[in-house]
């Protein structure tokens, strides 16, 4: 829980999450769930997820047109959450632990590991709003905001098991996918960021020994 309360106080700091004090009551009804989730949650676990990555078009915080498979994640590792800029309970703490992931990865992040953070309110997440969003959390060139066409929101987001009719009941879920191998892990609650890296460098110890294998092989050849 510590970690948790860590994270909400950093979003604080950031000035994103001012409405999870301060909501009124209509949105406390709306978020009742979530927030007894970011009172019960102490750590998330993950489990493996059958997903395949489709290669929809959409759109990033800079207005450019992605494909979400071969532009956005291509081979490399991705760490992706999901989140709309109007929240005030959930989105605002996953922010926060992408937050630290990033601080975490370093120089990782753009050649290796890429970070997506995916709408699902798209009607009203426009790129700019994104953008701003995203320049509030000080998030990287590698730190993707994406949005689209409602519909085609709504197919992604089925894809990767993280869709709801109403996206204020949206999941707290973070996925950690390989693009090479297409294996992936999913986080449903809060996991803390050491857990992400941790979940990041099992992919990346998974392919290096692939590669090592496949080396010796054909060197035995």
């Amino acid at each position: 829980m510590m970690r948790i309360i860590g994270a909400a106080l950093i979003v604080v700091t950031l000035g994103v999450a001012s409405g999870i004090v301060h909501a009124g009551a209509d949105d406390q009804d709306a978020h009742k769930h979530h927030r007894k989730m970011l009172e019960e949650q102490n750590e998330a676990n993950a489990n493996f997820a059958d997903i395949v990555l489709p290669d929809a078009v959409l759109i990033t915080q800079d207005g450019a047109k992605v494909s979400l498979q071969s532009d956005v994640v291509g081979d490399r590792i991705v760490v992706m959450d999901f989140v709309y800029t109007t929240c005030t309970t959930v989105c605002p703490v996953l922010s926060a632990i992408f937050s630290q992931v990033q601080n975490k990865l370093g120089d990782r992040l753009g050649h290796e590991v890429v970070m997506v953070s995916m709408s699902v309110d798209p009607n009203r997440d426009t790129p700019a709003r994104l953008k701003s969003y995203a320049t509030k959390l000080r998030a990287g060139d590698s730190w993707l905001w994406l949005t689209g066409r409602q519909q085609t929101v709504i197919e992604v987001l089925e894809e990767l098991g993280a869709y709801t009719p109403n996206f204020a009941d949206h999941p707290s879920i973070v996925l950690v996918g390989d693009g090479r191998s297409g294996q992936w892990a999913r986080f449903i609650g809060f996991p803390a960021a050491d857990q992400i890296i941790k979940k990041v460098d099992e992919f990346s110890a998974a392919r290096m020994a692939y590669l090592s294998h496949t080396a010796m092989r054909e060197k035995g050849k």
